[in-house]
């Protein structure tokens, strides 16, 4: 196993519009792992708090205002190959409309419907835990 001596937290969110759908992001084409299904977010700053850096990630991504106490923290996912964590918040509450700001495409899914995506491999647990909770 490699010996990482720094972790790389990565911040995302799943959000939930009233219908119980999640939105998901299409990564660039171009990108490590372009062209797949992701819950939108991104790294975490030196100088940033999870939630903060989410607020931040899903401005610049998506165009929307979230609020800290809107975030709920529901699971996070990693790989002993790997450095980075990923931190998945949950949201049901923001203003704006979604805008696909840094991706190819976003669109909204049905729970059921999200373990079907073709998506990073750390980001099918997630998708898993979204589904439980949906259920």
């Amino acid at each position: 196993m490699q010996n990482f001596s720094t972790i790389v937290p990565v911040v995302a969110i799943a959000l939930i519009d009233t219908s119980g759908r999640v939105l998901m992001q299409k990564r660039r084409l171009g990108s490590v792992h372009g062209g797949l299904w992701e819950f939108p977010g991104g790294k975490v700053e030196a100088s940033e708090t999870p939630a903060a850096a989410l607020i931040r990630e899903i401005s610049e991504e998506l165009g929307l205002v979230v609020e800290a106490g809107a975030l709920n923290p529901l699971t996070f996912a990693t790989d002993p190959g790997q450095p980075h964590v990923i931190l998945l918040y949950t949201c049901r509450s923001w203003s704006g409309e979604p805008e696909c700001l840094d991706g190819e495409q976003i669109a909204w899914f049905a729970p059921e419907a999200l373990t079907s995506l073709a998506m990073p491999p750390l980001d099918m647990p997630l998708a898993k835990a979204v589904q439980l909770l949906l259920r």
